[in-house]
């Protein structure tokens, strides 16, 4: 039985047809799971019984159910859910000036092996389906729905467990159910998919036509330190990783985010600063530094926020574009990964 909420809207018409509908049954049916949001097939109510009955014959609604949530003070919400055969992933709900923005997992575990993050203290199992990516942006909207009846989830990020690259056609079948015109109708300039650096991936990327925004997780400034810390940069060094980047701007002409997580003497001198502008240059992009969130399991420690205030400063004297990341949830097991990680009984 196949799920609704992994299929995309061109292809749903293409279903319809070949059942023997009309292919304006697609936009009927997404109307109801996005628009209207009813979660069972019985109650799309302009559909003949008939129909409705041949089609809980052939396709489900299932989304995945939550375990449990996290509220912080600042309405972050963190919800652990279960998904097929009972694996259970993270997604985050951060409130911000702007709207919603939901966090979503692309996989179960990660086998990237960044040391410093609490995802890869539980090993890759699987990849996550497309329908299991989307019923974690569906979850927490019926949440939103049931518990503050106005809030609408407004921008995606792809940034939770996993690495998305890794798991490419079932990213890219989410993001354009997310952004079709008949669905939730989340603008592609609101969606953001982040990738550790598979730059083969970055290239395809860009030849995909999308406007959606592209985040590099760098945290470091040279290939001594990133080899260290993130073991994808030995497949990824950066003499390949770069080019790639130039060559996703001169197809798609976006900037590119660069997340750099500050950990205490490790990446955050002034020196590393003055490494990371010369690695950026020439680049459309911005350097999102990000204060860490600690895991104990890995002994890693937050910069301070002299050294974050210190590090933002050259890298403005220097001429670059740069932020601070605003901090969420950080009474609540903040880190991706830790509310997983507990439950398995890694930390």
């Amino acid at each position: 039985m196949e799920n609704l909420y992994g299929i995309q809207f061109e292809d749903l018409e293409q279903k319809m047809v070949s059942i023997g509908q009309k292919a304006y049954r697609a936009k009927q049916i997404y109307g109801w799971l996005y628009q209207h949001r009813v979660y069972d097939i019985d109650s799309m109510s302009d559909i003949s019984i008939k129909f409705r009955e041949q089609m809980k014959q052939d396709f489900s609604v299932q989304l995945p159910s939550i375990i449990t949530k996290q509220i912080s003070y600042d309405g972050t919400i963190k919800m652990l859910v279960e998904c097929d055969n009972k694996v259970a992933v993270e997604t985050v709900l951060m409130r911000y000036d702007y709207g919603n923005a939901i966090c979503v997992s692309s996989q179960v575990g990660c086998n990237m092996g960044c040391s410093f993050c609490a995802s890869g203290l539980l090993k890759k199992q699987r990849n996550l389906e497309t329908h299991e990516i989307v019923g974690q942006v569906m979850a927490m909207q019926k949440y939103l729905d049931e518990n503050e009846p106005g809030q609408k989830i407004s921008h995606i990020v792809v940034m939770g467990t996993g690495e998305p690259f890794d798991n490419y056609e079932n990213v890219m079948r989410f993001v354009r159910i997310m952004n079709c015109v008949w669905g939730l109708q989340i603008g592609a300039r609101h969606i953001t998919i982040s990738t550790s650096g598979l730059a083969d991936k970055i290239i395809r990327y860009g030849q995909e036509g999308l406007q959606i925004n592209l985040a590099i997780s760098l945290h470091a400034p040279n290939n001594e330190i990133r080899n260290k810390i993130m073991k994808i940069n030995k497949a990824f060094p950066l003499e390949k990783l770069i080019p790639a980047i130039k060559e996703y701007q001169a197809l798609t002409n976006r900037r590119v985010t660069f997340e750099y997580i500050l950990l205490k003497d490790v990446n955050d001198s002034l020196e590393n600063a003055v490494e990371l502008k010369n690695l950026l240059d020439g680049i459309d992009g911005l350097v999102n530094l990000i204060p860490y969130n600690e895991v104990d399991e890995n002994g890693y420690k937050r910069s301070s926020n002299e050294t974050i205030r210190s590090f933002y400063d050259k890298l403005k004297k220097l001429g670059m574009n740069v932020t601070i990341r605003k901090e969420f949830g950080h009474d609540i097991d903040a880190a991706c990964g830790q509310l997983r990680a507990k439950k398995e009984g890694v930390i």
